[in-house]
């Protein structure tokens, strides 16, 4: 299944994709797509749904983030050896982690907005695993089995506030609207293969990345297991799992207001934006999308 929310901020309905393509409604049958809904059980019950019955919900309706209540948003650092490379960075030995913050959660087309005294916005195309139960210091070869389905994510990043303000990667990655997520949450049951996807990203019509999860250093039933040893990962919960090459950091190519970014994953959806600079009335208006 391809599941998405659709509609105003904060008036979001659940819905999903069917095999046309089409987007249909389903608050007959849930009243929201939330955490708790990823579990398998719940899932199947989605799977039952008589389809062609749905509402169709009308074309260019604004959708967010696919499902409501995550509890961590989990990413990770220097995932690809191409990007490592551009960035000037070793290898890691073990995964690198941060967290990005919840409110920088938008939906896969609202703005990006610019912080206030940003210098270096950049951007980042990556596959999301979103968790469907709970995981706590589970072994690699069960770690697929805790993955209720993935989806595209952006980490949007200001490389100044990460690298040359002191501190940790957080500051420049947390910023209001940096985490566009969707179109979709596609379920498990339609990725076979996660290490077999190809993802790409545009900035103005211009391709700045094209890569595929093949390069993964780390791939994802690893880092599934590995960030379950450091904390409980919930359902719902998010691990963007790295970029590959082509980010503005290694192109000295930064975002300026007016750019579109246009970026996607192969079976998982594109996501369409445009950058704006610091506009606080703005950023109210794009706050809690999700």
């Amino acid at each position: 299944m391809k599941l998405l929310r659709h509609g105003p901020r904060g008036h979001e309905r659940p819905g999903l994709v069917d095999h046309q393509g089409v987007m249909r409604d389903l608050s007959a049958q849930i009243g929201d797509i939330c955490a708790a809904d990823l579990s398998p059980a719940r899932l199947a019950r989605l799977r039952s749904v008589e389809i062609d019955t749905l509402p169709v919900v009308a074309p260019g309706t604004r959708l967010s983030v696919p499902w409501h209540g995550m509890s961590k948003f989990v990413c990770v650092g220097l995932n690809y050896k191409d990007h490592a490379a551009e960035a000037k960075m070793a290898l890691p030995a073990e995964p690198i982690l941060f967290l990005k913050a919840s409110s920088a959660l938008t939906g896969p087309n609202d703005p990006v907005v610019l912080p206030q005294g940003a210098e270096k916005g950049d951007w980042e195309v990556e596959l999301g695993v979103v968790i469907g139960t709970r995981a706590r210091c589970v072994a690699e070869a069960d770690a697929l089995a805790h993955v209720a389905g993935y989806c595209v994510v952006n980490d949007v990043s200001e490389r100044a506030f990460q690298l040359e303000r002191g501190g940790t990667w957080d500051k420049g990655k947390g910023c209001d609207t940096f985490g566009p997520v969707g179109p979709w949450l596609v379920t498990a049951d339609e990725v076979p293969d996660p290490q077999k996807l190809s993802l790409w990203l545009d900035v103005s019509g211009e391709r700045m990345q094209d890569g595929s999860t093949a390069d993964m250093v780390f791939g994802v039933a690893q880092l599934v297991s590995y960030v379950s040893r450091f904390m409980t990962l919930e359902p719902g919960d998010l691990i963007a799992t790295g970029t590959p090459a082509g980010v503005g950091m290694g192109r000295q190519r930064f975002l300026k207001a007016g750019d579109t970014l246009r970026l996607g994953i192969a079976g998982l959806g594109e996501q369409s934006t445009t950058v704006h600079a610091w506009d606080a009335a703005l950023i109210d208006r794009v706050h809690g999308a999700h």
